[in-house]
Order: C-alpha cells, then structure tokens, then sequence
C-alpha cells in the first residue's frame, strides 16, 4: 500500500503535460494489480525472485486483456498478433508524440505507453522495496514522473506534487522500518534531510534550467525531449514568428510563374481538439522515384511545371520544405520518402541540414468553373478529412452557416470562407493570441479567435478548415512557409530568394472531386491569394487583399560583425541549452553523489553484516563490530585498545540503555564477544541463534540511536565516523555528557 500510494502521487505529476486525467487511473490500478499480485504471491510463500517473475507475467497478461484487442490465447496470454498490435500501439504513440504540444492529448497509443511504463516502474519498486530490501531505492524509479514535466515545461511539476511525492516516500520508510520491528528515527531524519535536498534541487532545476520541450520549427529539429520533438506545428509557428531576430532557413532559384509556398507537413486529423499529421497505413515508404501525379488530379486541369533549386541555410528537420506537389526530387543525401496521401516528403533518419536539392513540381491552374462542377463523391480515403471535433464552440458552426449562405456550391463556399477571413472585420497579430491565452489551432481556440476576430496564419487557417468540415467539404491545414523576399544580391542573371524564420506559414487546403488537393489563402496581409480564389473579391470597406506578387515581409537588416560565429540563433540556443542543462545536471549529481556515496557505503555494510548474523554462519565478531562502529558514528569515544568490557560499561552509562531489555541484549553481545576472543572452545550444548543475535543488535543500536541528538544523528547518517581510519591508540572525541563516573 505504501508502494502504490508513492507511485499514485508521484505519477499525478504528469498531469503537468498530459491534458486531462482519464490516464492517470489505468496507470494506478496497472500499478495496484501488480503490487498486489506480488504480495499474494508472496504471502502464499513464493520466493522473491520468482515473485518479480510472476509479476512481470500478471503484468503482460494484463496490457494483453486490455490492448490486445482479443488476439491473446483466452483473452490474457499474448500471441503472435497481440505483439503486432503492441507495435502498432507504440509507432502510433510515436507519431503522435511527435506531433503534439503539451498538454498532450492522450490517445491510444500513448496510454498504452503510459500504462507499459506503469508496470515497470511498479515492478523495479517491488523488487527494490521488498526483494533486496531497500525502501529507499524504491523512490528511484518515481523520479522519472516527477522530472519528465520539468524537462519540458516552465517550472515542471507543482510544488504540491513534490511535497506529497516526498511525505509517500517518508511514509514507506516508516512503514518498512515497522515491518522489521524497529523504528530507527536516525534513518527517517535522514530521509527527511534527502528528501527535503531533493525537493530543493527540483525546485531551483525548474527556475535555472530551460525546459527540453520548447521545441521550434527551426533550428535542430529535434526540438523538444518528448513531445514536440519534430515540429510542434501550430504553436511552434507563432513562437518562430514572434521571435525578435529571424533565422535564416533557405535560399532558392526557381522558373515558376508564381513563387511556390514551400509545404512541410500536413494536419489533417484531430486527436482529441488538435490537430496532428496522420500517416495512411501501407503509404509511408514510397521511394522518391515512386513520385507521380498527385491522386485526384483529373487530365483536364491545366497545370505548369516548374524547377525550383532549393540550398539550406539553417532549418534541420525531418520534414522536407518542397513547392507541392512534387512530381521529382534530386540531390537529396540520405533515405528520403514520399507521402502521396498528405504530399510531403519525410525522413526517419535523415534531417534538411546542409542539403541542396531540386524538386520539380506542378502549380494547379483549375478554372473557377471546374471547382464549381466538382461533385462529392469523395474516395474512401479522404472521408476522414470532414471530422470535426465535438462538442465545440457553437461559433464555429453559425459562422460558416451565416457566411456561406448564399453560396451555391462548395467552390463558392470556400471563397466566401476565404474571403471573410480576409476582410476588414479581421486583424493579423501574432501577439494577441498569447495575451488572451488562445496558443495553437484546437477548436476551443478557433471559437475564441472568431470572437476576438484577431491572430495569425494558425488561426485563419484552422478556422477556414474547421468551417469548411462542418459544411462538409473535406479540408486540412498544410505547414511551412511563404516565398520569402528576393535577395537583392544576387546577380543580373539569376534571381534568388530567400526564406527564415519569418515567413513560417499555415494555409487551408480543401479537396475537389477530379482536382485534388487545392490551396486557400484566408491570412490577411500574408501570402498570394490564387487566381482560381479570386471571382467573388470582398469589396467591403478596408477589404485586405494581396497583390499578385508576393508581399516582401520586412525583416531586421542582418548586421552580424565579420568573424563572428555563423551559427544560427536557434542552433546556437539549442547548444546553450544543452551546455546549460549539461552543467546544471552535472553539478547536483555531482554533489548527490558526494553526499550520499558515505551513507551508502554505510548501509551497503551494515546490510551485509545483518545478513551474515541472521544466518549464523559467522562468530560474535561480526555483531560486535558492528556495535562498536556504530557508537564511533555517534561520535562515542572508542580506544583502539579498548577491551569489549570497557566499551560496554561506556555505552551501559547511556542514558537510552537505562532498561531491562537493553542491558540484557548488551550483556549478551559482551559474553558472546568475550567467549569468541578469550575463550574459542564452544560452550557446552549452546547453539547459535542468528536471528536472536540480530534482534540483540538491533536493540542495542536502537537505544544508541534514540539517545543521540538530533545533530549527531545526522552526522552518523551523512558521515558516519566508522568509515574513517581509527586514530593510534587515541580516543575519539566524544560529545556526549556522561556521568562523572565513568569519565
């Protein structure tokens, strides 16, 4: 109970970046169900070792009942496909890890990685608690949840949690120490002086120390420590965005008619309200050569081709920023893979750092009649492109209804839709947002952006998604980045552009039946409206539109001195952050390490010796030394030549030894001591009793213990004497008053 009460507290921590706490109780009765399993078993008189074994089975036949979907032999042993399904689980966690901000929405296959990670962690705490019989390692495993929110957030987990965390872990030391029979209060103060160190490390970790999981569309591309740890798409937007100093990204040359937005990602699913990229099974691993006409895109649409030669400067990402649709890529380094459902182009182990690439791609040319005609006989595969979350704010619903009344087809939908969003009643503010608390594109945040009529490309785009699916036109969000602006050193001969940080972008795309795929541009201010989305131009007062070319976004002049190091900022904040967190996390593991490698090596000795006692293999020596090194800890005075008899009349003078039952175990201790020096023939008809021998020390020390100040005992604890070579003959100091008498 005392296990499963530390791991409920210390799991709660989570809470900091999971959203909601439907997780929280398959993780504690994961936790209760193999806690419990053990203690039956063990009550049952199994062993330790084939009880953690025992565990780890109830444990698998548990994760098989409930996630193996009815492939495991009677519903509870695993088979062949309930490991498949467990795959399927942790690639989905993965990738929806890698897509989500916190607080993450929970999804399947992230709480069945919580709920594997449940029962490890309440397996190593067994073993650690009951089978070797250190309680106190048992805390080591529920650091994890307790430090994971402070590698990814400000301030990680709450101070509350911490101090529950730490009154579970006194409360299981208390616990063991009844369950032996002897409270030894040295031992909890001890505990309480650790516990409340570690409180304070966590603490000032969570105030010195960046959180891991501040990830960003540019730099390294690994982001973020968990979550986010490619790019966290809609909020990572706005933080590039908001950024006081762009960072270079790319610079291009291209022969299209128009200069192409350079596609990422796409989100085109909700998990729980926010939207993350879903890869189609079986559509992952399509080699570059296999790149072909995009799906959906009838003969009949006119189209150009263009050749864009593509250098990076400074984004690393997984992810491959391409004019889309690409229909050929050459020049890439690496294993590169082409997504034909979503349209991009994606790596597992390869990133965009240093590479120079070109990528021929089409620009769509469809006519306005084409859009209108297009029916909605959608394949299979895109009906998931018209869920929308619920509930959700009612807003959402009435200001697609209210705008789009009038239109007669989905075509005329959409540009009512886009040219809503751009009208004047709409201001573009990448602060505004973060002021009234609406970060991202989940749907709570789309009905607070329609009501504020404030925001930036997230919130345009998402809400021209959203609206669209509730009129039931398919649609999703696509995320990279604008043109840029031309470099106006490039030569006479060829013009070059170049993009950063700045021009990170999010735009609509909503499907046509025969046409594919087709982009919208509902942000104002930003970006090209297309030519196919222009018949029904808003002429209301203060209507913003773009003009035909590209906007050159104004950005600081770079006024780097020369010489100066061409690391990006994002990168040269990525290494700062990993230098910070190396050095921080160095030094109080360092000083941990120094502070309780002593108390370490005490206990680890003081455990050896009750062993051997307690299973009477060995003489009084070993029981007596350890009472003499304990009253060296308690700064007793101890003589090199001191016989056993003049040390115990010393510690008979204590006055914690003043009852019946001490003195009788002392005098025990001193007859067996003095029998195993003086005299090593074995008294007639006596027998060794470990465990009797053991609980003498046990009380004995005991009585050492409770007798000592609360300083000295912190001292026996931190930096016990007895691991300190004994002076020559000298006694120790002792700072105990003792009676005239025996001084």
């Amino acid at each position: 109970m005392a296990l499963l009460v530390l791991f409920a507290v210390s799991s709660s921590a989570l809470g900091a970046i999971l959203d909601g706490a439907d997780w929280w109780l398959p993780m504690v009765a994961t936790a209760a169900v193999v806690l419990g399993a053990g203690g039956l078993l063990r009550a049952r008189g199994l062993g330790p070792r084939l009880t953690g074994l025992a565990e780890v089975g109830v444990f698998l036949m548990m994760v098989t009942l409930f996630f193996g979907r009815g492939s495991g032999l009677l519903w509870l042993i695993p088979t062949a496909p309930t490991f498949d399904r467990f795959d399927s689980l942790v690639r989905d966690a993965i990738e929806s890890i890698s897509v989500q901000n916190v607080p993450a929405t929970v999804d399947d296959g992230i709480l069945f990685l919580l709920v594997v990670g449940a029962g490890l962690l309440a397996i190593l705490m067994d073993v650690f608690a009951i089978a070797f019989r250190a309680p106190a390692l048992a805390g080591a495993p529920m650091l994890i949840p307790l430090a994971v929110p402070g590698l990814l957030i400000d301030g990680g987990a709450s101070v509350v949690t911490l101090m529950l965390a730490a009154a579970a872990y006194l409360a299981l030391l208390m616990v063991d120490q009844r369950v032996r029979g002897q409270v030894d209060r040295w031992r909890v103060g001890g505990s309480v002086v650790v516990g409340g160190v570690g409180i304070v490390a966590a603490l000032v970790l969570s105030v010195v120390m960046p959180p891991l999981g501040v990830g960003s569309l540019v730099g390294s591309g690994s982001g973020g420590l968990l979550f986010g740890s490619g790019i966290s798409p809609l909020v990572d937007i706005g933080k590039d965005l908001r950024r006081p100093d762009p960072t270079p990204v790319l610079h291009y040359t291209t022969t299209a008619e128009s200069l192409p937005y350079f596609k990422l990602l796409t989100l085109d699913r909700f998990v729980g309200t926010t939207w993350t990229a879903q890869t189609p099974p079986g559509r992952t691993e399509l080699s570059l050569d296999q790149l072909t006409r995009p799906p959906g895109l009838g003969a009949g649409v006119a189209t150009a081709e263009s050749k864009t030669d593509v250098v990076i400067d400074g984004v690393a990402t997984t992810w491959l920023p391409a004019p889309s649709p690409a229909v050929a890529v050459d020049g890439l380094n690496g294993r590169w893979f082409w997504n034909d459902t979503a349209e991009v182009i994606t790596s597992s182990n390869s990133t965009t750092r240093g590479q120079q690439y070109t990528v021929t791609a089409l620009q769509l040319k469809p006519t306005p009649e084409q859009l209108r005609t297009a029916g909605t006989s959608y394949p299979e595969e895109i009906l998931g492109s018209l869920d929308v979350p619920s509930p959700r704010p009612a807003i959402i619903d009435e200001t697609a209804q209210s705008v789009t009344a009038d239109s007669a087809t989905n075509y005329d939908a959409a540009v009512a839709l886009q040219d809503y969003l751009r009208s004047y009643r709409f201001s573009y503010d990448t602060k505004a947002p973060v002021v009234n608390g609406a970060e991202g594109g989940g749907v709570q945040v789309i009905g607070a952006f329609l009501e504020s009529k404030t925001g930036y490309c997230v919130h345009f785009a998402s809400a021209m998604a959203i609206m669209a699916r509730t009129l039931g036109i398919p649609a999703r969000v696509a995320v990279g980045y604008l043109p840029g602006t031309r470099d106006v050193s490039s030569g006479a001969n060829t013009t070059t552009f170049t993009i950063d940080s700045h021009d990170l972008h999010a735009w609509p795309e909503l499907y046509f039946v025969g046409i594919g795929w087709v982009p919208f541009e509902p942000t104002p201010s930003r970006g090209t409206v297309p030519a196919y989305a222009k018949p029904n131009q808003s002429t209301q007062p203060g209507s913003s539109q773009s003009p035909a070319v590209p906007t050159a976004i104004p950005r600081p002049t770079d006024n780097q001195p020369q010489g100066q190091s061409t690391a990006t900022p994002a990168e040269a904040a990525q290494a700062q952050t990993v230098n910070a967190v190396a050095q921080v996390g160095g030094a109080v593991l360092g000083c941990l390490i120094l502070l309780l490698l002593p108390l370490m090596i005490r206990q680890g000795r003081r455990i050896r010796r009750r062993a051997l006692i307690r299973s009477g293999q060995t003489d009084a020596g070993v029981a007596w030394l350890e009472l003499t090194d304990t009253a060296r800890d308690h700064r007793i005075g101890v003589y090199g030549t001191q016989t056993p008899r003049a040390l115990a009349a010393r510690l008979a003078e204590l006055p914690a030894m003043g009852g019946t039952e001490e003195r009788a175990a002392l005098e025990r201790l001193l007859v067996a001591e003095e029998r195993e020096r003086y005299d090593r023939r074995p008294e007639p008809g006596a027998r060794v009793d470990g465990v009797e021998r053991e609980r003498d020390l046990l009380v004995v020390v005991g009585a050492v213990h409770s007798g000592a100040t609360r300083f000295t005992r912190f001292l026996a604890t931190v930096l016990p004497a007895s691991l300190l070579p004994r002076g020559r003959g000298a006694a120790a100091r002792d700072t105990r008053k003792l009676p005239s008498s025996q001084a």
